[in-house]
């Protein structure tokens, strides 16, 4: 390998030991601590962390899970990292994703927060028409929902219990079940659902 090759990944490698010990003490771990949480003795993490020994891909998946933070957080090639939070404009929001609802009629949703694989959870916003709703039945899949009413009112049913939310009321149910929900007022309703896939 020649110098050019070398030289483009050692400052890679090199990074990794600031960047484990710089979120170890954000955390407020001790070596001891982090040892516990990631199943790695303290004392190669100690190495780790001071650049004396390059962990092996395991040892990299342990310690980033540990922390909390994508492996690629600490094998980037010095890209700005990716923010931790995720912003979505009011006058920017995407649509609700496509298994939000597949069946609806008369509603107009967008999405608040579309799932990742660092952040699962999800949340659409919705006018409901009179006499829209989500169809006969919405996907099951195994996790949970809040539904909250921000104005109108909404008829819900899971799994056979039926429900009328006001503004204002919230229902938190199991998404493995059969669950549906319509406006069957005069007046447009408006909602809330946040999911949360397990």
């Amino acid at each position: 390998m020649d110098a050019a090759e070398r030289g483009s990944w050692e400052p890679i490698v090199g990074a990794i030991g600031p960047k484990l010990r710089e979120a170890r003490q954000q955390l407020g771990l001790s070596l001891q601590q982090l040892a516990a949480r990631s199943e790695v003795s303290a004392a190669a993490i100690h190495k780790v962390e001071r650049g004396d020994m390059v962990p092996t891909i395991t040892t990299l998946l342990k310690l980033a899970g540990a922390v909390g933070r994508p492996i690629g957080h600490f094998v980037d090639d010095g890209a700005p990292p990716a923010p931790v939070a995720t912003l979505i404009r009011a006058d920017e929001r995407p649509a609700a994703p496509p298994e939000w609802a597949p069946a609806a009629d008369g509603v107009d949703a967008t999405a608040i927060a579309l799932p990742t694989a660092r952040l699962p959870a999800s949340g659409v916003i919705a006018e409901v028409d009179p006499g829209g709703g989500s169809g006969d039945t919405r996907p099951q899949r195994p996790g949970e929902e809040v539904l909250f009413v921000l104005d109108g009112t909404l008829q819900v049913e899971v799994a056979g219990e039926r429900y009328r939310l006001r503004a204002g009321d919230a229902l938190h149910y199991p998404t493995d079940r059969p669950h549906r929900w319509h406006n069957a007022e005069a007046l447009p309703a408006r909602a809330v659902w946040f999911s949360v896939r397990s």
